[in-house]
């Protein structure tokens, strides 16, 4: 009965081979991207570290004395002409310059840095060309916009498909042991090594691969604004959201709008239509004064109010995103309302977990260390997949596995892609793509051979 049920459940699965074909061209598509991917992400996990290196003159001046957050801001914005005043990041120590991000005339965010004592302005650079935003464009969305966005998504999906072939390939059949399916065989030689270092390292990152893969969705173009239309339509939205979807502008995502990327698809649309020109700057150091007795994660930003209420707002703008928290504050300084994290909707705090521990953040250093330690894997894995390839190719030729009359799908696998394809809309495009126009080579095959 038991080897009845056996073979039933075999049948009902795809050959090796198959499965070895769809795993072989979606590495050959994804491995590019993921060694990129790996890079980019190492560099980005290390931000803060980066951050303050590059910073490090603008935080080790001499102690500020006495501070003006205005005198600040009217600096700044005599050092951006035609500029607005878009937000003040707070000071981490008296020794530090202040920044004051200005909405150039151009519509570009500038960041401009302000000795706190007398007021010079020290440096002024744009936000879109700092190093982290430059690395994170490049990360996320290949310095391509929207459509770097798609492609990195259409890679996350099928990266998803390389996992899961991956595994089953993985799966220990015949196999008596250990030796090359938890650890690596490195006394082998030849192709046996490679393969090792290939299987093994790939199924100990696949997991936290997976949550990556997963956690990165929400930035992307397609897949996030499908959850935000799901979110608006249960009513789920109780405040702006912590992360970008696709490409969108710095300036945005410093004023807080709702940072959700349609400027880009509406040229002439200037983002100083949508605040007032014109700040009055007269609560901001009350406002300050109230913000450093707050005591919220660095970075704090402290915003205008959008009109003419008098309301602003403080908030940090904390890598580990569940520390971050949002204040409404009157212009004299007097707190109206707290907005914590834990009282967002139940889905963004699950994101912003994820968020967190995609970039490295949620637990301190050691989430950087694991976070690192899996992206020298995917390129160990990567490296050694294309070594493979390059050994067992013949010469000449592809290297592609072959097609043969017996080979088949299986209603399992059919069901797995099908579940894939819906809950990741960019890989059920493809694989309809990928099936139409199988059926028409074999409709051309087809009529060739009758002829």
């Amino acid at each position: 009965m038991r080897t009845n049920i056996k073979h039933y459940l075999a049948s009902l699965g795809p050959d090796r081979l198959t499965v070895w074909r769809w795993h072989f061209f979606a590495g050959l598509f994804c491995l590019p991207f993921v060694a990129l991917l790996c890079l980019t992400g190492s560099v980005y996990l290390f931000k803060p570290q980066i951050e303050g290196w590059i910073d490090w003159k603008y935080d080790h001046l001499p102690a500020a004395i006495s501070s003006s957050p205005q005198e600040d801001v009217n600096s700044a914005l005599k050092a951006v002409p035609g500029g607005s005043f878009l937000a003040y990041e707070l000071p981490t120590s008296p020794h530090s310059a202040a920044r004051v991000l200005v909405n150039g005339a151009n519509g570009e965010a500038v960041r401009v840095y302000v000795e706190q004592n007398h007021h010079a302005v020290l440096k002024t650079v744009l936000e879109e060309d700092r190093f982290e935003r430059l690395v994170f464009k490049l990360h996320g969305q290949l310095l391509l916009g929207n459509l770097g966005s798609v492609i990195m998504e259409m890679v996350a999906s099928w990266t998803i498909v390389l996992v899961v072939s991956g595994l089953w390939l993985w799966w220990p059949r015949n196999q008596r042991g250990l030796a090359g399916v938890l650890y690596p065989r490195l006394t082998q030689t030849g192709r046996a090594r490679w393969r090792d270092l290939h299987a093994v390292t790939g199924v100990w990152v696949s997991i936290v691969l997976t949550l990556f893969l997963v956690s990165g969705l929400p930035w992307s173009y397609v897949w996030g604004h499908a959850l935000l239309s799901v979110e608006n339509t249960v009513g789920h939205i109780t405040s702006v959201k912590d992360w970008e979807i696709g490409a969108v502008p710095a300036q945005e995502t410093i004023a807080g709008h709702p940072m959700v990327s349609h400027h880009e698809d509406m040229p002439g649309m200037d983002m100083s239509e949508d605040m007032p020109s014109q700040v009055n700057l007269d609560g901001l150091n009350n406002v300050t004064r109230t913000a450093e007795k707050l005591s919220l994660a660095a970075p704090v930003l402290i915003t205008p109010p959008a009109n003419s209420d008098d309301v602003w707002t403080i908030r940090s703008d904390a890598q580990n995103r569940p520390l971050r928290e949002s204040v409404k504050v009157m212009g004299d300084g007097h707190i109206i309302v707290k907005e914590p994290f834990s009282h967002k909707a139940a889905i963004d705090r699950v994101i912003g977990y994820g968020v967190a521990a995609h970039e490295g953040h949620l637990f301190g250093w050691a989430n950087q260390l694991l976070n690192l330690l899996v992206a020298l894997g995917l390129l160990l894995m990567s490296c050694a997949a294309t070594v493979l390839w390059l050994k067992r190719r013949p010469e000449e030729k592809f290297g592609a596995p072959p097609v043969l009359p017996s080979s088949k799908m299986g209603l399992i696998a059919i069901g797995v892609l099908c579940i894939l394809g819906i809950l990741l809309p960019e890989l059920g495009i493809s694989l309809i793509c990928i099936a139409v126009a199988g059926k028409l080579s074999r409709l051309k095959a087809s009529r060739v051979s009758r002829q």
